[in-house]
């Protein structure tokens, strides 16, 4: 008898552990899901501040161009 209710704590005490591994991992998934989520939104944000760069010296690059154009006209 005290064989078996040995055997039965022991098993009681893995599935505890098994049960406590799982949360665990549970909160580590929820904890990597919300820095991905914050990376990506910092990586959003970062794209579209290159895109309004982008734009900035898109315009910037014509208006030099039609600068450079109007000089050269002019000899």
């Amino acid at each position: 008898m005290d064989n078996l209710s040995a055997e039965v704590e022991r098993e009681k005490l893995k599935a505890i552990g098994a049960r406590n591994m799982l949360k665990s991992m549970a909160k580590q998934r929820e904890s990597q899901q919300q820095q991905l989520v914050g990376l990506i939104h910092e990586k959003k944000t970062q794209l579209e501040r290159y895109r309004i760069q982008l734009q900035s010296l898109e315009k910037t690059e014509a208006e030099q161009r039609d600068f450079i154009d109007q000089f050269i006209l002019q000899k």
